[in-house]
């Protein structure tokens, strides 16, 4: 599960993603020779086009590793990038012919580059490089072209770009391919979306008739069904079309397994090695027994210092939350910041067994649970250009319950976040002076916190009752938003008990006013700035954390937990009293982990839309108007930095270079020479 978490502070103009970030000064490494002319640059701007502000991050102490576990890097980095591709054909059909057709005009066009024809079409260029294709990354929408259709046709014809008519129809027709997911029950959710999961003639009915027909809710193993296949109709039955090395994607896959065999031979330890190998069997056969076996074998494996995440792993592009997008993120342990948010991990059990959750859905031990603050080294496909700051997997329930699971907070991700932050959007929507220096002294490690608990405690908590099927059946496309709510509440309940300053993780229990004042405030307002006006909210981090905060509000109504204030014309919340609110947490924490434990599709669905999708549309006027002169990217992600090897007279690598000096075109260009595999 990616940790998509509303910051309290300086992040809430960002990605809405874990915690909060304040100053944190991120300090050079001695670098050898080869790096010696690497300069920091975490949090510099690339690039602003559209909504979104393109960023740089760091690797810090990358020379301190040795060269082998250097090798480990960059292998795991190519196999990564080796996939892009596929999350380009996940999220539209056309994406890549779209995507391929415009890089070879922005390569090969000699013309005239002052019109603003040709600006616009560099501006959409990026964006679809940004989202990996025509639809916004985070709305869903498709992007509306702001070049003429002459114009287009004109630059395709003059540099003898290849393109049909139908995917220049998908560019130009609104009403063609207009949303990548849609999330509205009362819909054929697969007919309306664009994405790539499904073929032409696939209905909801038939998906879920094809996985109730396969479900079997007293399996204690299940394996997580349509994970890695597109349904397509096959003689006019549902079929799924296996993403393996000799199906679909298979030449890009190809090229992932190429570069993970070589990272076998340079793996930190032995339990690496067979999770490695176990993971090129998963890509050679697509079996989703095999793709359990592997997580098994990754979870356990929690000694070394690279760790990597790679494969068909999340479902939120699908509606129905089945389908997973490629990802890779390549990771390096910064042991100082995982010792000191370790003590989260090692009292998981506390956390469970003090927890407000009915008695018998409480996990009687909790096992294997990890947490690591890391250095990114690589991210590709569905993490990048736009990243999580943390990340909790596996994501299959009986592997959490019986192996346990791996959390990770990417540090100097989070860190460039800071630098490139700033206090416009704190000013503007916290009630008064207190709230805004609680926020300023308290919101990063109110942030940090609540990210570890998020992830390392509130997806690790909880159990299924016996017999109940897993919540992608059961919830279905209800699941994903009440998961991160009730992840997101864990960390909330806890953030403001004393055990906090017991462990020594903080000192005062204003972190946690901290970081209930932002959460209500992100979830009320300052989240709507990513809607247009009218819209419903769909995604489900958003849909989760207006749910929590408009769920709160309405019940400590009678006490006035959380007033609502009008001052010249501007709206405000306010918490009144902090303990109240902990508990009213706490009571729908208890809710949701019922509706999750026992499957209640029903009580899940009401939660959601009662208080996750509509809007206060006058509310959403006035944030709109309210944001629009602070003059901040809403989005914001990431080029990263180069690896490249450098080898020694006899052609063994002797060393992997780092350069940090693309502009984001060139990274594309880049990326489209290195690792344009799929037609």
């Amino acid at each position: 599960m990616k940790f998509l978490i509303a910051p309290s502070l300086l992040l809430t103009t960002l990605l809405f993603s874990c915690g909060e970030t304040a100053e944190l000064e991120a300090e050079a490494s001695e670098t050898s020779t080869i790096n010696a002319d690497l300069e920091m640059k975490s949090g510099e701007e690339v690039d602003r086009f559209a909504d979104i502000q393109v960023i740089r991050y760091d690797i810090v102490d990358f020379d301190k590793l040795t060269i082998q576990q250097k090798k480990l890097v960059y292998f795991m980095s190519q196999a990564g990038l080796a996939g892009r591709d596929i999350i380009y054909d996940q999220n539209n059909p056309y994406n890549l012919e779209i995507r391929n057709a415009i890089e070879h005009i922005i390569e090969n066009y000699d013309g005239d580059k002052s019109t603003d024809d040709w600006k616009n079409l560099m501006v959409y260029a990026k964006q679809i490089w940004f989202a990996n294709g025509i639809h916004h990354h985070y709305g869903m929408n498709k992007f509306t072209p702001k070049f003429s259709q002459f114009a287009f046709k004109g630059y395709a014809k003059e540099t003898m770009a290849k393109i049909s008519n139908e995917a220049i129809d998908i560019i130009f027709n609104p009403s063609l391919a207009a949303k990548r997911k849609v999330k509205d029950a009362s819909q054929d959710m697969i007919v309306a979306s664009a994405n790539g999961f499904y073929g032409p003639g696939v209905t909801q009915k038939m998906v879920d008739e094809y996985y109730d027909a396969k479900a079997d809710p007293n399996n204690d193993h299940p394996i997580e069904l349509g994970l890695n296949s597109t349904m397509i109709l096959k003689d006019g039955e549902a079929y799924e079309d296996v993403w393996k090395i000799d199906g679909k994607y298979g030449k890009a896959i190809e090229k992932i397994v190429f570069w993970l065999e070589k990272a076998v031979d340079v793996a930190e330890n032995d339990i690496q090695a067979d999770a490695l190998e176990k993971l090129i069997e998963y890509y050679k056969t697509g079996d989703l027994t095999t793709w359990d076996d592997y997580n098994v074998l990754w979870a356990k494996s929690t000694e070394g210092d690279i760790d990597w995440i790679n494969g068909f792993i999340e479902t939120y592009g699908d509606a129905l939350g089945k389908r997973a997008s490629y990802e890779s993120i390549v990771q390096i342990t910064d042991f100082e910041a995982s010792k000191q948010m370790s003590v989260v991990a090692e009292n998981a059990q506390w956390f469970e067994d003090n927890s407000p959750l009915i008695e018998s859905h409480k996990k009687k031990e909790v096992k294997g649970v990890s947490y690591k603050v890391v250095q990114v080294a690589s991210e590709s496909g569905d993490a990048s250009p736009s990243t999580p700051i943390g990340v909790n997997l596996p994501n299959n329930n009986w592997i959490r319950q019986e192996v346990g699971s791996k959390s990770v907070s990417l540090g100097n991700i989070i860190s460039a976040y800071d630098k490139a932050g700033g206090p416009g959007i704190l000013n503007e929507f916290a009630n008064d002076e207190e709230e805004i220096a609680l926020s300023k002294e308290h919101g990063y490690l109110a942030g940090k916190l609540h990210t570890a608990l998020h992830e390392v405690v509130g997806h690790a908590s909880g159990q299924i009752n016996k017999g109940v099927g897993q919540p992608a059946e059961t919830l279905r496309n209800y699941a994903s938003t009440l998961e991160e709510a009730r992840a997101d509440l864990v960390g909330l309940y806890y953030i403001m008990d004393p055990k906090m300053i017991d462990l020594g993780l903080i000192t005062t229990l204003d972190v946690g006013k901290a970081e209930y004042d932002g959460y209500i405030r992100n979830g009320m307002m300052t989240q709507l700035q990513r809607l247009e006006l009218g819209d419903d909210v769909e995604e489900e981090h958003m849909q989760n954390r207006q749910l929590v905060a408009s769920w709160a509000i309405e019940r400590g109504a009678q006490d006035n937990v959380i007033e609502r204030i009008t001052r010249n014309g501007k709206t405000y919340f306010n918490v009144n009293d902090y303990d109240k609110l902990r508990v009213i947490f706490g009571e729908l924490l208890r809710e949701i982990q019922r509706i999750k434990s026992e499957g209640d599709y029903e009580a899940g669905k009401a939660l959601v839309e009662d208080y996750g999708v509509k809007v206060d549309q006058a509310l959403h006027k006035e944030v709109l108007d309210r944001v629009k002169p602070l003059d901040l990217a809403p989005y914001r992600g990431f080029v990263n930095p180069i690896l490249s090897p450098v080898e020694g007279e006899d052609g063994e690598i002797i060393d992997i270079k780092i350069e940090n000096n693309q502009t984001f075109v060139e990274q594309m260009l880049y990326y489209r020479k290195e690792y344009g595999i799929l037609d």
